[in-house]
């Protein structure tokens, strides 16, 4: 009988794991059953993001490990019984020389590449293209700089109105398309309160702060062509769980083609008033207060 539950453990196990790989298949970016790690890396940035992440915790398992061990062995070594008459030493110079030292590289080991990274992830170098990102309470609004100025708001899809396959709480009327294997400025800032743009897999997360434009930058190559989801990662207000942001990567070809459609679609909307959607029954909540 306990060997038939190890093995529908392990056929359920299995089981999830294959059908969260079926949708990773589908949809690079979004969040998957049974995920705890990293959502796949889709731009540099978030590579070096998470190879930062092992090595700090790496460096923190063998703290750890090392301060448990010392703690095993002084309990050992010098308690009352097995060391009965206590050493009237006062300090050891050597030890005292190793206790300082040891920290200070070992704080170097994790200062060099957190400096490097901080300073890789600031500014684009080299930008082919501009994206400004405008949040709203509670929606973002989206400006191709460099591809005509033209814009639109992007708001949540209520639950009601989902299609087959979008995501509950993720998708959104008009999604932001981008092009592959292009180096990407992102200027963001805010209408009324501090936002955060944040996009997992781009290892994007930047605050939107009014009268103010913080810049990034993202890159992502031909292989990882998919969509990406993110939401706003700032607490701005009661509908804060309804700012997701999704993003189409596609070609460089099917980009120029988005755009010209683009120009058209959005043309009459550049001038108009921001829209202000919100899901129904998130609002009769905020009426029933």
């Amino acid at each position: 009988m306990i060997k038939s539950r190890w093995m529908l453990f392990l056929f359920v196990l299995f089981s999830a794991g294959a059908i969260a790989a079926g949708a990773h298949a589908e949809v690079i970016g979004a969040p998957q059953p049974w995920e705890w790690y990293f959502r796949t890396a889709a731009t540099p940035v978030q590579e070096d993001l998470i190879w930062f992440h092992d090595l700090i915790f790496w460096v923190e398992v063998v703290i750890v490990l090392f301060v448990m061990a010392l703690m095993i062995y002084i309990v050992v070594k010098f308690n009352a019984k097995a060391n009965p008459t206590p050493s009237t030493r006062t300090h050891n110079t050597f030890l005292e020389v190793i206790w300082t030292v040891l920290p200070v590289l070992i704080l170097v080991v994790i200062a060099v590449p957190s400096l490097r990274l901080l300073f890789f992830m600031d500014k684009a170098k080299n930008p082919e293209m501009t994206l400004k990102i405008t949040s709203h309470q509670w929606y973002w609004s989206y400006q191709y700089v460099d591809n005509g100025g033209f814009g639109f708001d992007s708001n949540l899809i209520p639950e009601a109105d989902l299609k087959p396959g979008q995501l509950r709480l993720l998708d959104v009327d008009n999604r932001v398309v981008l092009p592959a294997d292009t180096e990407i400025r992102l200027l963001m800032t805010s209408e009324d309160v501090i936002h955060n743009w944040a996009v997992q897999s781009f290892g994007v997360r930047l605050d939107t702060v009014p009268g103010r434009i913080n810049e990034t930058w993202m890159k992502v190559p031909a292989a990882k062509i998919g969509t990406y989801y993110g939401q706003c990662s700032e607490l701005c207000g009661v509908n804060h769980a309804y700012m997701p942001i999704a993003v189409d990567i596609v070609s460089k070809q099917d980009f120029q083609r988005w755009v010209e459609q683009a120009k058209t679609k959005f043309a009459s909307a550049d001038d108009a008033a921001p829209m202000k959607v919100v899901q129904a029954e998130t609002q009769s909540s905020i009426d029933a207060r």
